[in-house]
């Protein structure tokens, strides 16, 4: 698939994380967490890559594997806020699309940034788009843990709301049969924006549904901007804390989707 030249992807690296301080330089398999994410990302249909930081332990290091980088404030209170900061640059005013690639997510499928950008790309009114998976019937941990994002969408794909509650709740069902009774999506928290929407989301004060449910999505939605939902079958595996670590050294140890990183 050839390169959309007008699509710049940004990876948010901050090494003072609250959960996992300094996860970003985290070795996996002989290379850093932040490596692999930008080697994955390059790989997709992104007409640019750059590492977005505010310390100068994970700039050293990206620059040192050839990596594109950009050192940005460190007053940014999410990942969004320190994309807008790097897409307003000069450098970048060409591009048109702006996709925000989670860091901390270093078996991230360049598939899944091909499949969001196309949501942007296919559909000019479409000002954000993410994606979604679907929660296996089985999976009534993943159903009701808060620290998996649930999303319900309407017919045109567009996102209703998100939450941390197992949505849609299902009145006359029984809570423990509910993944064997309903369909349910997990959020994937890769974003897509059009650029000049980035730069106006990242304006907006934190919203009352942000502020309830923790989740910066909900701002835009209750702002009126609309959030094109892509499925992708892959599933996504977010490093938050150093057992998450473990898990994905061992994935990458014996699994497939490791091997080709």
């Amino acid at each position: 698939m050839d390169k959309i030249t007008n699509s710049l992807g940004i990876i948010p690296a901050r090494f003072a994380s609250t959960r996992f301080p300094g996860k970003p330089l985290v070795d996996i398999g002989g290379k850093t967490m932040v490596q692999r994410v930008y080697e994955q990302a390059c790989q997709s249909v992104l007409g640019q890559v750059v590492v977005a930081t505010d310390d100068q332990r994970i700039f050293d290091h990206v620059a040192s594997f050839g990596g594109q980088v950009v050192m940005t404030s460190d007053q940014h209170p999410s990942g969004t806020d320190r994309c807008a900061e790097v897409a307003a640059l000069p450098q970048y005013a060409d591009f048109q699309f702006v996709v925000n690639v989670q860091g901390d997510e270093p078996f991230l499928s360049p598939a899944q940034i091909n499949l969001v950008l196309e949501v942007l790309a296919s559909d000019e009114n479409c000002p954000i788009a993410t994606l979604a998976k679907q929660i296996a019937p089985d999976s009534k941990l993943d159903l009701l843990n808060p620290n998996m994002v649930k999303v319900v969408f309407d017919k045109q794909h567009r996102a209703l709301y998100f939450s941390r509650w197992p949505l849609p709740f299902h009145r006359n069902i029984p809570r423990e049969e509910w993944p064997a009774n309903g369909i349910f999506y997990k959020h994937i928290g890769l974003y897509a924006f059009r650029k000049n929407v980035l730069l106006d989301v990242a304006q907006l004060p934190p919203s009352r549904l942000e502020l309830a449910e923790s989740l910066e999505q909900l701002r835009w939605l209750e702002n009126g901007y609309p959030i094109g939902v892509a499925l992708t079958e892959t599933e996504s595996i977010s490093i938050d804390s150093p057992t998450d670590l473990e898990l994905a050294v061992r994935q990458w140890a014996v699994g497939s989707q490791g091997a080709d990183l």
